[in-house]
């Protein structure tokens, strides 16, 4: 087997964003065009845009353009419905990150029991089938009527969403554990709490890191529409108050902030993957 260059990855990352601009930057140049149009259609989308000279998108030049204006000044704050990027991400990943601690306080633990004992299993397997499926939008009027409190049902609804992945690989990895090693531990006289902690946690600890990466990313993505929902701040409010202005160039450049932070969020959980992960 030949042995590939640790380069030849990220310059093949590279051509295919350098192609995606250019491809981005051919669909939105500007054209030629004399088109008489709807007044109140030219003031909706733009002059330019309404004649056909101008795409109604943007290009990558105005994107990166309003990037480099957010990142300049990232935490301004000038009222409800104008704050910086900053400010805006801020909120979001403390929203995700409460509801997210939530949940693996709930889900560790409860996934512990079920892996151990085939009872418990039995018994909370039929609700776990029938609360995995619900979308955790569909949580958000049920929270809102009885928390009456909008960030608060933002970081419910993140909590509901995050808890199952966690829960089901949490108990899938305990319960995957080499029975060899359970029986060296009951052959030592080695207590049940103490087998739990130095045998059955770093033996499942690869499939626990899993689910929470699983989870991370999950919460990540429901936060967004959660916020658009409920308003106010937020990386997902900030997003929808652009399209309300018809400001296109500032939701390219939430979605692409979108992107970047969930893949840091990834990108962290998977390195503590690595870190308690292990070669038989």
């Amino acid at each position: 087997m030949t042995k590939q260059k640790p380069w030849l990855a990220p310059l093949l990352s590279l051509l295919i964003l350098l192609l995606t601009l250019a491809a981005w930057h051919l669909a939105t140049r500007p054209k030629e065009a004399a088109v008489i149009v709807d007044p109140e259609y030219a003031a909706l989308v733009g002059g330019a845009a309404a004649t056909g000279s101008k795409s109604a998108f943007p290009g990558p030049g105005e994107v990166g353009a309003k990037i480099w204006s957010h990142i300049k000044d990232p935490f301004y704050d000038k009222g409800t419905n104008d704050k910086g990027l900053g400010i805006q991400i801020g909120f979001s990943l403390a929203r995700v990150l409460g509801g997210y601690l939530l949940a693996a306080l709930v889900a560790i633990p409860l996934g512990f029991a079920i892996g151990m004992s085939p009872l418990i299993y039995r018994a909370l397997d039929p609700f776990i089938q029938i609360l995995k499926p619900i979308s955790p939008l569909a949580w958000m009027p049920l929270a809102l009527y009885t928390i009456k409190d909008s960030g608060i049902s933002a970081i419910f609804v993140i909590f509901i969403c995050s808890i199952w992945p966690m829960l089901i690989n949490t108990a899938f990895g305990v319960a995957s554990v080499r029975r060899d090693w359970l029986n060296v531990a009951r052959t030592l006289e080695v207590s049940r709490l103490r087998t739990a902690f130095l045998v059955i946690l770093p033996a499942a600890a690869p499939t626990i890191m899993t689910g929470m990466r699983i989870s991370i990313g999950i919460a990540w993505l429901v936060i967004v529409a959660a916020e658009m929902l409920v308003g106010g701040t937020g990386i997902g409010y900030f997003v929808w108050n652009e399209w309300n202005n018809l400001s296109i160039t500032n939701i390219f450049t939430a979605i692409l902030l979108i992107g970047l932070v969930g893949m840091l969020l990834d990108t962290a959980l998977a390195k503590l993957t690595k870190l308690v992960s292990y070669r038989e």
